[in-house]
C-alpha cells in the first residue's frame, strides 16, 4: 500500500521551497497548519460562494443518506484545499483519507486504498493531475459504478481473468494547482467543481487574529493587518509570517504584536509593504537596470538572476503581472511604470518604453 504524502500540497523546486511568501508548504509548516485548521465551515474564513455551495450539498447528502458528490478544488497553492477536504469530513462525519496524485505509482496501489474506505469516507488525492493515467483509470469504475477491477495472472498463457470487486460508496475530493493539467475523463467525473480565489486583506486579517488566538499570541488590529497586506492572498503565507513576526515581537517587543513591531519584523525578514521579496525585486531590478526595462526572453532574465526559467515562469512572475508590474509580450517581459516607482527608479521619459513594449 502506497504511503499518505506528509506534505501533499508541497510544490517542487528549491526556490519555492525557501521563500518566505512562496504558498507552497515549508518543512516546518504542516504540524502547524494542523493545529490553525479550523474543523467547521463556520469557522471557514473566505470563499463565501464556494462555502455556501457546501453547505447546501452536504446537508442536502446527510439528508438523503448519501455520499456527497466527488469534488474537485483548484486555484493557487496555500488557499485551503487540502482544509475544506478535512471540514467535509468532519461534517459528514465521516473518516478521510489522504494522499496525493505523485505517491501512487501502481494501479494496484490506487485499488488498495480505494478497497479498505467505509461507507461515505471522503478519499483525499492533492496534486490530482500527477496521476499516471494506468493510475487514473482505476478511478474511472470506482467514481462512478463503485468498484474496481484488477486483473489476476493465472497459470500459462492467456490465464489472467479480470477480477470484480465492488467498494462502498466514499466521496473522492481532489486538489489541484494545475486545472488544465487534469485529464478531462477525470475531471467530467467529478459532480461539484470549485475554484478557490485569493483571499482579501480583511479576510486575512481575520485568519491572523484567529490563529493568534489559537497559539497564544497578543496581537492588536494594526499588527494583524500589517501580516495580512504583505500576505499576497493565501492564508498558508499569513500563517507564516505571523509566526516569524511572533519570534520578533517575543525578543524585542515581549511578545506582543503591534502594528509597528509587525512593520519592522517584516522589514527584517525582506518582505516589503506589498509582499515582494528579495528575489522579486531582483527580477525587477534585473528588468530594469539591465535590459533598460525589457522586453526581455524568459532564459535571458533567469540567467541574470541566476534561476532556473521554469521557477521564474512559475514562481516569480505571476504575482508581478497580478500586481501590474510586469507585461508579458510576444519578445518577452517587460517592466511596466509601476515597476519602475517600486523599485525608485525614475520612468524613462523619452518613449522608450512605449517603443520597446510594440505599441509604437
Amino acid at each position: 500500500m502506497p504511503k499518505a504524502n506528509p506534505n501533499p500540497d508541497k510544490q517542487d523546486g528549491a526556490a519555492t521551497a525557501k521563500r518566505l511568501v512562496s504558498g507552497g508548504v515549508h518543512a516546518d509548516d504542516t504540524s502547524l497548519e494542523r493545529t490553525l485548521r479550523p474543523r467547521a465551515l463556520d469557522d471557514y474564513v473566505g470563499q463565501t460562494q464556494v462555502k455556501e455551495n457546501l453547505r447546501i450539498a452536504i446537508q442536502a447528502a446527510k439528508q438523503r443518506g448519501d455520499a456527497l458528490d466527488h469534488t474537485l478544488f483548484h486555484g493557487p497553492p496555500g488557499l485551503g484545499k487540502t482544509t475544506l477536504a478535512y471540514i467535509i469530513a468532519q461534517e459528514m462525519g465521516v473518516n478521510v483519507r489522504v494522499t496525493s496524485g505523485p505517491a501512487i505509482e501502481r494501479p494496484g496501489e490506487m485499488a488498495s486504498l480505494l478497497t479498505v474506505l467505509e461507507p461515505h469516507d471522503v478519499f483525499f488525492i492533492d496534486e490530482v493531475h500527477r496521476l499516471s493515467r494506468v493510475v487514473e483509470e482505476v478511478l474511472y469504475p470506482a467514481m462512478e459504478e463503485q468498484r474496481v477491477d484488477v486483473v489476476v495472472a493465472g497459470r500459462g498463457p492467456g490465464a489472467a481473468r479480470m477480477l470484480r470487486i465492488p467498494l462502498k460508496p466514499f466521496t473522492l475530493v481532489g486538489a489541484t494547482t494545475r486545472f488544465s493539467m487534469v485529464s478531462a475523463p477525470l475531471r467530467d467525473r467529478f459532480g461539484s467543481t470549485f475554484r478557490l480565489d485569493f483571499y482579501t486583506p480583511d479576510e486575512l486579517k481575520t485568519i491572523v487574529l484567529r490563529s493568534a488566538r489559537v497559539l497564544g499570541v497578543q496581537t492588536d488590529d494594526a499588527g494583524a493587518s500589517e501580516i495580512a497586506r504583505r500576505a499576497r492572498g493565501p492564508p498558508r503565507i499569513a500563517n507564516r509570517l505571523l509566526r516569524r513576526v511572533r519570534d520578533y515581537a517575543q525578543v524585542k517587543a515581549r511578545g506582543v504584536i503591534t502594528g509597528p513591531i509587525a512593520q519592522d519584523a517584516l522589514g527584517a525578514l525582506q518582505v516589503d509593504p506589498l509582499g515582494l521579496d528579495g528575489m522579486d525585486r531582483a527580477l525587477l531590478r534585473a528588468l530594469v537596470e539591465k535590459y533598460d526595462g525589457g522586453p526581455v526572453g524568459l532564459d535571458t532574465l533567469a540567467a541574470a538572476i541566476s534561476e532556473e526559467p521554469d521557477t521564474v515562469m512559475d514562481v516569480y512572475e505571476p504575482f508581478l503581472l497580478q500586481l501590474g508590474f510586469l507585461d508579458r509580450t510576444p519578445r518577452g517581459s517587460a517592466a511596466t511604470r509601476l515597476a519602475y516607482e517600486h523599485i525608485g527608479v525614475p520612468w524613462p521619459d523619452n518613449g522608450k518604453g512605449a517603443v520597446q513594449r510594440g505599441l509604437l
